[in-house]
């Protein structure tokens, strides 16, 4: 009687076991994250490089990338660090970039793991990978002012509040020195609803001022003319002895690269304020 009780109790911790083995198996055999798939290689390289797209497709990311021995999210950000080390900045970074964002990696941990990589592989290397990430994250940081979240998401300074000249303007500017040799240049920033006034850039020859759009939105208007909407990239030529004036959106800020333009006899001459009624029909 005794033996059999035994033989029972040793048939049910053999079972047990066996069902925990069984369940522990299962569990390492189902990944814990979706599966990754890439078909760049072929959907690029297909049909001039067959073998490469394969390597690239089946096994760089079909195996290696699926391999749960260390989690996606840390993958990301050993890639993203082995791209900046090498010096490796163009499209393939900012994927991977928006490949560590998608797995978990959040701004700030972004931005502590390129300052960390500055120092080991570099300081022109970290700032070429921050132009990058700023373009995959893009949200705002908790707990920084609007000034401070803008600021973030433009290439230049923001600089000093703009006192020197602030008669001139409605609402809060900024003015940060880009380059003052050869041709000057400044970064002006608009808070949104601020503008300058109505003014003139005078010149018996030469003269004038170009605009370049670097951040936010904003609009540029002649006198006599409609208004003309700015947005990063836009490029605004200013001639000499043209009324006009320049500011951010009601809804943005707005940043622009003042460009002064050498010419004989030049000054600015100041003028009245932008109607609030023309300016408020602006969208």
């Amino acid at each position: 009687m005794i033996k059999k009780v035994i033989v029972i109790l040793v048939l049910i911790i053999l079972g047990s076991n066996m069902a925990i083995s069984n369940s522990n198996s299962n569990m390492k055999g189902s990944p814990s994250m979706k599966k990754i798939v890439q078909t760049a290689g072929k959907d690029q390289l297909g049909s001039f490089a067959p073998d490469f797209a394969h390597y690239n497709d089946d096994i760089l990311f079909g195996e290696n990338w699926n391999n749960q021995d260390i989690d996606a999210k840390t993958r990301s950000i050993i890639t993203v660090v082995a791209l900046i080390s090498q010096g490796i900045t163009d499209s393939s970074l900012k994927y991977h970039l928006q490949n560590a964002k998608n797995h978990g990696v959040s701004k700030k941990e972004a931005a502590a793991i390129i300052t960390n990589t500055a120092f080991y592989a570099g300081w022109p290397k970290a700032w070429s990978a921050f132009n990058l990430a700023k373009e995959v994250w893009t949200e705002p940081l908790e707990g920084q002012s609007d000034k401070d979240n803008y600021e973030a998401s433009i290439m230049f300074p923001i600089g000093e509040p703009n006192n020197a000249y602030a008669e001139y303007f409605i609402g809060q500017s900024y003015l940060a020195p880009i380059s003052s040799t050869q041709v000057k240049m400044f970064n002006v920033t608009f808070e949104p609803k601020c503008r300058n006034n109505w003014h003139i850039h005078h010149a018996k020859n030469g003269g004038g001022q170009i605009l370049i759009a670097i951040g936010g939105r904003g609009y540029y208007q002649e006198w006599g003319k409609e208004p003309i909407e700015m947005l990063p990239g836009d490029v605004i030529n200013i001639p000499a002895n043209v009324k006009h004036w320049h500011g951010a959106a009601p809804d943005s800020w707005f940043s622009h690269i003042a460009v002064e333009i050498d010419g004989t006899e030049t000054s600015n001459e100041w003028l009245e304020p932008v109607d609030d009624i023309l300016y408020n029909k602006l969208n």
